[in-house]
Order: C-alpha cells, then sequence, then structure tokens
C-alpha cells in the first residue's frame, strides 16, 4: 500500500526505446501527468534532433521541464533538480503521485534519490577560457584534476566537461566529492524499458529525424547561436553540423549518428543497471504490466 507517502513513478530506459509512446498511455490510464527528465529536451528549438515529444502528443497529455530554456542558456543539474522538484511537488500536492520519464540518469538520480550537486553558478569567464583550449584538452584536464569525474564524463561531452572544472576552479573542490545524497520521503516506483531490437529501433529513428529536418534545425541553431554553441556537439547535432560543412555526406552522418546513439544507449543501459532499481517491463505487454505494477502500489 502506498499509505501516506506520495508516490513518484518512474520509466527509464536507454534512448530510442520507445519510452514516450508508453508514458502517454500509461499517464492516460492513471490520470497523470507527465515530468520529462531529459537534459537535452529542457531547451527550446532543439526539438527534431532530441526526439521531444511532438506537439500531438503533448496534447493528449501534459508534458512538464521541456523547453525551459534557450540553448545558449545553459541549465545546471542543480537547478534543473530545484526547478524539477518544484514542478513535482505541485502535482504532489494534488494527486499524490507523479509521473517521470526519461532517459538521464543522472537527472533522475538528483530528484528520486536525492543526490545534491553542488549549487556553484555559472562562471562565465572560465567557460570562454575552456572554450579557447577546447574539449580534448579541457578533458586532458580534468582526468588530472578530478580522476572520479574524468573517468565518467565522455571525452566528447563538453557540457558536463566544462561544468566539472568551473566547479573545481571556482571552489578548488572536486564536483565527484562535492555530491551527497539526500533521498525524498517519497515511495518510489522505477519501470524500465529495454527492448531486445534497440539496435534497429535506433537506426530507424536516426533516419526518421534527419527525413523530419534534423539539418535543417541544425542550420537554424547555428545561424542565431553560433556554429561554437556547445550542444551543437552532442549527438545528431554534431553530425548535422559536419554534413552541413562538407564534412560528412548525408549517408555518412546518419551511420556515425546510429553508431554514436548506439554506444551511448549502451552507457545508459549500464548506469540504469548499477544506479537504479528498475521492474524491467516485459516488452510484449509492457502497458499491462506497468499498469499492474502500478496498482499493486498504489492499492
Amino acid at each position: 500500500m502506498q499509505g501516506k507517502k506520495p508516490l513518484i513513478i518512474v520509466l527509464l530506459g536507454p534512448t530510442a526505446s520507445g519510452k514516450t509512446d508508453l508514458a502517454i498511455e500509461i499517464a492516460k490510464k492513471i490520470k497523470v501527468n507527465i515530468h520529462n527528465i531529459d537534459s537535452r529536451q529542457l531547451y527550446k528549438e532543439m526539438d527534431i534532433g532530441t526526439a521531444k515529444p511532438t506537439l500531438a502528443q503533448q496534447e493528449k497529455i501534459n508534458h512538464y521541464l521541456i523547453n525551459l530554456r534557450a540553448p545558449n542558456n545553459p541549465i545546471t543539474l542543480n537547478e534543473f533538480k530545484k526547478e524539477a522538484e518544484i514542478s513535482i511537488q505541485k502535482e504532489l500536492n494534488i494527486k499524490n503521485r507523479s509521473f517521470l520519464v526519461g532517459g538521464s540518469g543522472l537527472y533522475l538520480k538528483a530528484i528520486i534519490y536525492g543526490l545534491c550537486p553542488p549549487s556553484v553558478p555559472p562562471q562565465p569567464l572560465l567557460r570562454e577560457k575552456f572554450k579557447n583550449i577546447g574539449q580534448l584538452e579541457c578533458h586532458q584536464i580534468l582526468q588530472k584534476c578530478d580522476p572520479i569525474a574524468g573517468g565518467k564524463i565522455s571525452q566528447t561531452d563538453a557540457i558536463r566537461t566544462v561544468r566539472a572544472l568551473e566547479v573545481f576552479f571556482a571552489t578548488g573542490k572536486k564536483i565527484s566529492s562535492l555530491q551527497s545524497l539526500k533521498a525524498p520521503n517519497w515511495t518510489v516506483l522505477e519501470l524500465g524499458l529495454n527492448p531486445s531490437n534497440l539496435h534497429q529501433r535506433i537506426a530507424e529513428r536516426t533516419k526518421n529525424i534527419y527525413a523530419k529536418g534534423l539539418v535543417e534545425e541544425t542550420e537554424q541553431l547555428v545561424e542565431k547561436y553560433g556554429p561554437e554553441l556547445p550542444l551543437l556537439q552532442t549527438i545528431g547535432y554534431k553530425e548535422a553540423l559536419a554534413l552541413i560543412e562538407g564534412e560528412y555526406s548525408l549517408v555518412e552522418a546518419i551511420n556515425v549518428t546510429t553508431n554514436r546513439t548506439n554506444q551511448f544507449a549502451k552507457k545508459q543501459r549500464t548506469w540504469f543497471r548499477h544506479q537504479h532499481n528498475a521492474k524491467w517491463l516485459n516488452e510484449k505487454n509492457s502497458l499491462e504490466e506497468a499498469l499492474s505494477l502500478i496498482k499493486n502500489v498504489i492499492g
């Protein structure tokens, strides 16, 4: 039984696993809204490349925690956590339950397990210096000053690399040592999607996002914010930018995006296996199983 504790239902899983469609069906059945926990869907004007819920999907169920900021105004994990907690609490006050959906493991952990990231505001001067140094050397610096963070953050992840460095240079402390856990007083039910045909789903979705206008969306971002925008180094946008600049053909861009997405999905699977306690749904009857598990908790 749920008792007096608020219930947080989480649907997690690697990219392209089908979370959005399943989440909408679950939300309609249990009459809740959806809180998107996706680190790139927080930004406006990045719809196709992030596979953001479409306007039609958003009309079916309210989606919160998307389009929070412009792409050139990065949001820290600490800032996102505060924003998410306010939004989630509003729904808990009304329904005593809330529904979180996403594949950004660190962001999910910050909310449901109470991971407390350092509250260091962005350092514009430091960020400009790191930008001039270049991502490869920045990551090498991070590996020396904070080996734990350097080992966890990808060599190509400019956003998290710079964030870890600015925390270190602003405080003199490693970002890995400043993160602590303080779990909220919630009942948490984690549901997981991990389809056996994920590679095929990723290949199909990659072709679809290019067909739907990823290159055009990237051109618009470049025109408005410049090619040095850090988010343009993330999966899909980086390859589309290379295509625009003549470095890739369309086929090459699609292939590289597919490969990078598969690598990312592998990391997500590893994270969820070690950092979360999900009940993995049977892909043949995932909706029925999810509703049954939720009913068992709600009573």
